[in-house]
């Protein structure tokens, strides 16, 4: 069975190969990219209630910040589950979620 983040790697890199965009997408770029996508998200939320935003744009917007983020993760050859797993490992060493639970403080106040 085929894993469905390395298909959608290589159908991300088909449609840069296509366009023979390699050459702009050296880490640095593809880390403003996915900020300013992050920005564009931010913007449909932007003085609204939450349940206000469109929920298209919101889709739209956030699969463009993770085409981005997955890209870069890419030109480092990170293996993106492995990647997250480890950052959720240390997420909850650093918020227990005896101490955590209903906080929103962050881990050195708790």
């Amino acid at each position: 069975m085929n894993n469905p983040i390395d298909d959608l790697l290589q159908q991300l890199r088909q449609f840069r190969d296509e366009r023979d965009w390699a050459q702009f997408h050296n880490p640095k770029d593809l880390a403003l990219a996915l900020s300013i996508e992050a920005a564009e998200l931010n913007e449909v939320f932007l003085w609204k209630k939450p349940e206000d935003a469109d929920p298209a744009r919101v889709r739209e917007e956030l699969a463009d910040v993770l085409l981005y983020a997955f890209q870069l993760a890419d030109k480092y050859n990170w293996d993106i589950p492995q990647l997250m797993q480890e950052k959720l490992s240390i997420n909850a060493a650093k918020y227990p979620a005896d101490k955590a639970r209903n906080s929103a403080a962050k881990y050195d106040k708790l």
